[in-house]
């Protein structure tokens, strides 16, 4: 691909590859979404290529877009770092990251989490992408994601973050006038709450054989979900037990019998490994997280 490009005509381009589609590119920039399909055909024009093709889900990366997308994310890092200096920012990060995260995570870690970044960092824009999957580096869904397995390929950095904590819970409501929960045995006939099973999208997340429960009753593909629905009195269920001050109202059911371990990753694409900017916001997140975590544990 050799032609010149200037940043606004790459601007758009990666706009367009983060969002899947014209209309979201053209909300992120503030643009006509017709505008943003003329610009890409303007520059799929000049340098003679393909960049996307459309399907019913949405604009999808060709090969050749692929490569432009690493180059377009360096060329965005590099304007950003030079406005950056130019601002004299410092040891200040700026521009904008976008995180993505399992839905517990960017429930209960996340928001204590960048309300430390944005203080320390005001000219930093985070944007938190909080979907029950596993997020795809390679496409640019996000710069950063937090995973709670480590990947087994691709052109990926892993950096464990740290380990987390998983109680059975319920609500002191639900609990109210049954018989004490005093073994796994007494777990019978009580409804679970959990994951939908053909939605689980890593194996870590599957808790059922671990606590001895063979069937969910009321299920949701959301941490979030799960937990209001403990609150809401449905039954018991496997709590993160950095939710737990988050609510109150549960608490926790033989916790010397039922309690799982898991582990955060911090993954990034290869070759971000020499973007200093991605490099020191994924130090201070690291940081920040296990700080919350750590914090959010003690207090359940």
């Amino acid at each position: 691909m050799a032609a010149n490009i200037d940043w606004d005509d790459l601007r758009v381009f990666l706009a367009v590859a983060r969002a899947e589609s014209l209309s979201g590119a053209g909300r992120a920039l503030r643009l006509d979404p017709a505008t943003v399909g003329r610009r890409i055909a303007r520059l799929e024009a000049a340098l003679g290529a393909r960049l996307f093709l459309k399907s019913p889900q949405g604009y999808a990366a060709t090969a050749e877009g692929q490569r432009l997308l690493e180059e377009a994310v360096r060329a965005e890092e590099a304007v950003q770092a030079a406005a950056g200096a130019a601002r004299g920012d410092g040891d200040t990060l700026s521009g904008q990251v976008r995180i993505g995260a399992p839905d517990g995570c960017a429930n209960y870690l996340l928001p204590g989490v960048v309300a430390r970044l944005a203080a320390a960092h005001p000219a930093l824009d985070i944007q938190i992408i909080a979907l029950p999957r596993v997020f795809n580096l390679s496409r640019r869904e996000a710069d950063m994601a937090i995973a709670v397995s480590r990947p087994t390929g691709g052109r990926l950095i892993a950096e464990k973050l740290a380990d987390y904590r998983l109680s059975l819970a319920a609500s002191r409501g639900y609990l109210a006038g049954r018989a004490p929960i005093g073994s796994r045995a007494d777990l019978a006939g009580h409804p679970f709450v959990g994951y939908i099973p053909d939605m689980i999208f890593d194996r870590e997340l599957d808790y059922l054989a671990e606590v001895g429960v063979g069937r969910v009753a009321i299920a949701s593909n959301s941490v979030a979900v799960q937990v209001n629905l403990l609150r809401a009195g449905v039954g018991v269920g496997i709590v993160h037990d950095f939710a737990l001050p988050h609510a109150p109202d549960l608490v926790r059911l033989l916790p010397g019998e039922v309690r799982l371990t898991r582990s955060f990753w911090l993954l990034r694409h290869a070759d971000d490994r020499r973007v200093v900017r991605l490099s020191r916001l994924a130090a201070a997140l690291a940081s920040e997280l296990r700080a919350e975590l750590d914090r959010l544990e003690r207090l359940a």
